[in-house]
């Protein structure tokens, strides 16, 4: 029978061993235990949001910033700026209808304390991003959709107004003519506006806001108002958001998936890089799938990464507002 002294030091070898085994395993994912921050300190404020339409978007939240303001006020009143401009055919009233003629619009919104609103299938109201800010501050929801956020909405002060746009419809028109469904690629996959802030007092928050897919089955609602697939901020680690075809971003709760890479050691370009080598893992064929990560670190950091070459975001800091384009996966 082996002494009790024997036991105790084969127990405790037993567990050093595991413990370096844990310890390579964390090497290999390039992963470090994660530890809750100090105190944020001042730092310069930062704002990027995907595609071109984020360098007007960016102004308007830049002059939130800049004057010291909240990251939660300064990502509303950015993409608000995108809901507003009929030109942009992917977000807000200005948005191509689905197969029915009907535009739907998707939005959330997200803050420092980890708070969150959003509405889906919203149908006439020109900015849905501020009705899903109503919903996480007014109630004790998360999401309202279809009927019940237009009525949340038209309760709270929005004015209901038409849709779709003259200029919308007459697309939609058109299209009935073939009924053909087959959205491509950096065209009709950039259907949203996803936004991110770091203010200057190291507090985080994030806004995303589209319409959808064009020509979508009604009923239809992708990633974008979806609390930790199309958006997710945590103010320990930092901040995420996507863009591209929704489903595939659901399907890996892509947002939320970037933020735990990052809390796990990766910097925000890795983070993005590895949350789309998921997706791709996942799908044989990617020739006609277009998915981008957008990222920001509680320190500032930022990165991207999509499936595809052709996504771009906006980035202002430093003064400055700027077009960056992303690293990608199929070469």
């Amino acid at each position: 029978m082996p002494s009790r002294r024997k036991f105790l030091w084969t127990s405790a070898l037993g567990t050093a061993l595991l413990g370096g085994v844990d310890h390579l395993v964390r090497a290999e994912n390039r992963s470090v235990p994660f530890s809750s921050p100090r105190k944020s300190a001042a730092r310069p404020p930062i704002v990027l949001s995907t595609w071109d339409h984020g360098l007007a978007a960016n102004e308007g939240a830049w002059k939130i910033l800049s004057a010291g303001g909240r990251a939660l006020d300064a990502v509303e009143a950015g993409v608000r700026v995108t809901e507003a401009d009929p030109k942009v055919n992917t977000v807000g009233l200005g948005g191509l209808p689905d197969r029915d003629g009907k535009v739907t619009l998707d939005a959330c919104i997200m803050d420092e304390n980890g708070r969150a609103g959003s509405v889906a299938f919203l149908q006439h109201i020109r900015h849905p991003v501020s009705v899903a800010r109503m919903v996480m501050e007014k109630t004790p929801h998360v999401m309202l959709v279809g009927s019940g956020a237009l009525r949340f909405a038209l309760d709270n002060g929005f004015k209901k107004e038409k849709s779709p746009t003259p200029e919308s419809e007459r697309a939609w028109k058109e299209w009935l003519k073939t009924a053909r469904y087959q959205p491509v690629v950096n065209v009709e996959n950039h259907d949203t506006i996803g936004m991110l802030a770091l203010d200057a007092k190291g507090n985080l928050a994030g806004a995303c806001t589209t319409s959808g897919l064009a020509y979508k089955m009604h009923g239809r609602v992708g990633d974008s108002p979806l609390i930790g697939a199309g958006l997710y901020v945590d103010n320990e680690v930092g901040a995420a958001c996507a863009t591209g075809l929704g489903e595939l971003v659901i399907r890996v709760v892509g947002s939320h998936l970037v933020v735990e890479l990052m809390r796990q050691g990766n910097s925000p370009a890795q983070a993005c890089r590895l949350a789309v080598e998921r997706i791709a893992r996942k799908h044989a064929d990617l020739k006609d799938l277009q998915v981008g990560f957008l990222a920001l670190g509680r320190n500032g950091e930022y990165g991207s990464y999509s499936v595809q070459r052709g996504f771009n975001y906006a980035l202002y800091a430093d003064g400055k507002n700027r077009m960056e384009n992303a690293e990608f996966h199929l070469k």
